[in-house]
């Protein structure tokens, strides 16, 4: 590390120590292994020179934990330290677990990716959905990124009232044949899909809190009246006028489309407003509901554990090496292109995670890494090829859909500095 980074000392697990650093209000805490000193450095830097608040950040490679830094304030107004315990919600970053509990799904046979989504749910069949399977609603392809109305807010707390309106959608294409990014609706068909082959018929929360959590990955989607409420991050939004400075950052076919809300952009991002704007996660009634696709909640460092144990067939998931291999496989793109209709770029989807493309380069150039990310700058993914594992949540919003800034300075300098990965720069 170099000379501006505080002293260091070294843990019985040979993990070096950061102690609290005096550059960064707030300090920092955690430490990392020997040779990943620069993230460290990275990490501090954020906060000096990119406005970081209040951030965590961890990695594993082989499935040992090999950064675990948190830092800055958990609220900002009050100047609250990050605390190593701290929890933060990391918005669409919630949807790269969700995938990881159907992956566990699939290895205890629930479900297979081809069969059609109405052989285990037949109300789902409704409207011409019938041989829509498993891959083509987890890869974004189904057609259903907004339904005929916003979600209401009574509709959020009954799973059976939810499922009927998701049952009766009509797909908005031809499924199969394009995609676009399902923002709120694939967490709730994801979980409505659980809920129909649990043994107990189990939400995706409930899933998390009773057999992930007890195993050491606290992570939430709902997060229960047991949680302490000093523990959750403060999320700072932005006005306006700050976006407004920002807006370039995001693809400018995608901005327009989403100031009308008669295109399918503005129908897809409206379709679940019920909760509100982005700070509206800090209100405990808006936790305590389980949307899939945006408000999971837990530490960074578990979410790096579960994509770690994915990857090594942890006692987190169980997944086996055959399930690994569809996670890691190439994405099966839409019959005609890949041009997302709802972002306006060209994306890739698979299996409910985001995949590697041309804008948006994450892990390896062999295309098999895996993850989500999520609103406000957080993303998690894991990349076969290496054993790495990556998790970075802060609770300053960002401006970006993916590449914020603060974490692209984290991920390039692991995959370049650290690594030698001299190839996988995201911005070729």
């Amino acid at each position: 590390m170099n000379e501006e980074a505080d002293e260091l000392g070294m843990d019985t697990n040979g993990m070096l120590i950061m102690v609290q650093s005096e550059m960064v209000d707030g300090g920092i805490g955690g430490g990392v292994d020997e040779g990943f000193g620069p993230l460290a450095d990275e990490f501090a830097h954020n906060f000096t020179e990119r406005g970081e608040i209040g951030a965590a950040f961890a990695v594993y490679q082989d499935g040992r934990k090999v950064v675990d830094l948190w830092g800055g304030y958990r609220n900002g107004n009050r100047r609250t330290p990050w605390a190593e315990d701290t929890i933060v919600t990391v918005y669409s970053s919630t949807k790269g677990v969700a995938g990881l509990l159907i992956a566990r799904a699939r290895d205890g046979g629930q479900i297979e990716y081809d069969r059609p989504v109405a052989d285990y749910w037949p109300e789902f069949a409704a409207h011409g959905k019938s041989a829509i399977t498993i891959r083509q609603l987890l890869a974004h392809q189904a057609g259903l990124s907004a339904l005929a109305r916003p979600i209401t807010l009574a509709e959020l707390r009954d799973p059976i009232l939810l499922d009927a309106l998701l049952a009766d959608a009509v797909p908005l294409w031809t499924p199969g044949s394009r995609h676009g990014y399902h923002a709120a609706t694939i967490g709730f068909y994801e979980d409505a899909l659980l809920r129909r082959v649990d043994p107990r018929h189990r939400s995706l929360g409930t899933v998390l809190t009773e057999d992930v959590r007890p195993q050491g990955a606290e992570f939430y989607i709902g997060v229960r009246g047991d949680v302490d409420r000093e523990r959750i991050a403060t999320v700072h939004g932005f006005d306006n006028a700050e976006l407004a400075e920002h807006i370039d950052e995001m693809p400018a076919a995608f901005v327009a489309a989403l100031n009308n809300p008669t295109t399918l952009t503005g129908r897809t991002f409206t379709t679940n407003q019920a909760t509100g704007g982005v700070e509206a996660v800090n209100q405990p009634e808006v936790l305590a509901l389980e949307l899939p696709s945006g408000n999971g909640t837990g530490q960074v460092r578990s979410i790096a554990a579960l994509y770690s144990d994915a990857l090594n067939g942890g006692p987190l998931l169980g997944l086996t090496p055959g399930t690994l291999d569809e996670l890691a496989a190439p994405a099966v793109d839409p019959t005609d292109g890949r041009r997302d209709l709802v972002l306006h770029v060209d994306t890739r989807y698979s299996l409910g995670f985001w995949k590697p493309f041309p804008t948006f380069r994450f892990g390896s150039d062999d295309g098999r890494a895996f993850g989500c990310p999520g609103a406000g700058g957080s993303f998690a993914f894991a990349d076969p090829a290496t054993g790495i594992s990556f998790a970075y949540a802060p609770n300053r919003s960002g401006f970006r859909i993916w590449d914020d800034p603060r974490e692209l300075a984290l991920r390039d300098t692991l995959f370049h500095t650290v690594l030698g990965q001299a190839g996988q720069r995201p911005h070729a």
